[in-house]
């Protein structure tokens, strides 16, 4: 798509910082980190969303998310790493990406992103609990058909 700013990245036409690439991924640092190393890995096709990845490419995505967070540790002396999709809210750019950010004990990041929230009580546990559940199944059925 000619107007998505991460597939102009993909095609060479904006050049950036890659720290990572292959056939079907690219891996280059956020031009406003979170933190020195902060990468974002992408498909170089254009896919809005996580719901929308094929699972082979799903597959590639996490797998090089993964070797980026070794990669942060060897390389940045990082403890961990934070791996995140946003998909549709907060997502900044409509191309799905995977921000790979190095995390150290102290950084200032405790629950940055959300504030965590209590069910009502156990019975409403249950019930989110049992309707994502039903539509897991539902799901894994129609896979089936």
């Amino acid at each position: 798509m000619k107007t998505c700013i991460f597939c102009q990245i993909a095609s060479g036409d904006v050049p950036t910082g890659i720290v990572f690439e292959d056939e079907e991924t690219l891996a280059f640092l956020d031009h406003r980190p979170l933190f020195p190393g902060h990468c974002l890995l992408i498909p170089r096709v254009h896919v809005e969303t996580l719901v929308d990845v094929p699972a082979p490419l799903l597959a590639k995505l996490s797998s090089n998310a993964r070797s980026l967070a070794i990669a942060m540790e060897k390389a940045l002396g990082a403890q961990g790493a934070f791996v995140a999709i946003n998909n549709r809210v907060s997502q900044s750019v409509p191309h799905v990406h995977v921000h790979v950010v190095p995390r150290t004990k102290g950084d200032g990041l405790k629950g940055f992103f959300w504030p965590r929230q209590k069910y009502r009580d156990p019975e409403h546990m249950g019930e989110v609990r049992g309707v994502v559940e039903r539509a897991m199944k539902e799901m894994a059925e129609g896979d089936k058909q």
